[in-house]
Parts: C-alpha cells; sequence; structure tokens
C-alpha cells in the first residue's frame, strides 16, 4: 500500500477518504489513534495517513490534487432561480440546481 494524503487532522484525512472513496477508489485510513503516542514517537509520525493500493496511486494523487485547485472561471447565474454562485460550485445552493442545467 502507498501513503496518498497525511495531515495532523482526522478530519482533513477524512475528507480526502471521501474524495477518494466518490471516485471509487479503496483506501484506509492508518494512524488514526496515534494521537496519545505524540512525545514518544516522532511527530509525522503519528499524524493520520491515507493508504490506497499500489496500482491505485497515481490515479488517487490526481483526484487529490484536482480537489486542492483552486476554482477557476467566472461565477455564474443559477438559470432556475437566478442566484449568482462563485466558480467553484457546482450547484446552486439555493435551488439546487446543477450548473451544467
Amino acid at each position: 500500500m502507498k501513503r496518498v494524503y497525511r495531515a495532523a487532522s482526522l478530519f482533513q484525512v477524512a475528507h480526502a477518504r471521501n474524495l477518494l472513496v466518490t471516485a471509487g477508489i479503496d483506501c484506509e485510513i492508518h494512524n488514526q489513534y496515534l494521537a496519545g503516542a505524540m512525545g514518544e514517537l516522532p511527530l509525522m509520525e503519528t499524524w493520520p495517513q491515507l493508504m490506497v493500493a499500489d496500482a491505485d496511486e497515481a490515479r488517487s494523487l490526481q483526484v487529490l490534487e484536482r480537489a486542492s485547485a483552486p476554482a477557476s472561471g467566472a461565477p455564474w447565474i443559477c438559470e432556475s432561480c437566478g442566484e449568482r454562485l462563485e466558480a467553484q460550485f457546482t450547484h446552486c445552493w439555493r435551488c439546487g440546481a446543477d450548473v451544467s442545467a
């Protein structure tokens, strides 16, 4: 297995896991219970880590990179309700309409 993500916060690692699961990539969180060992072990070795199969490493890194890239493009207007939304939103927060609708 290969480590594709590590962070001090379990919430960040869980979010990355959710992104990969949504993309159809099996993954596991390791070290989620090592916080109590801080001080006894090197700090970063106690951080939660996201692991994937060797064959899924490249695709996993692409998914995580794409998710962390800043949104590009212009704001858009929802055709259903007229709400103005920033480029990073793919659905209208007010009515739920898809940007491609």
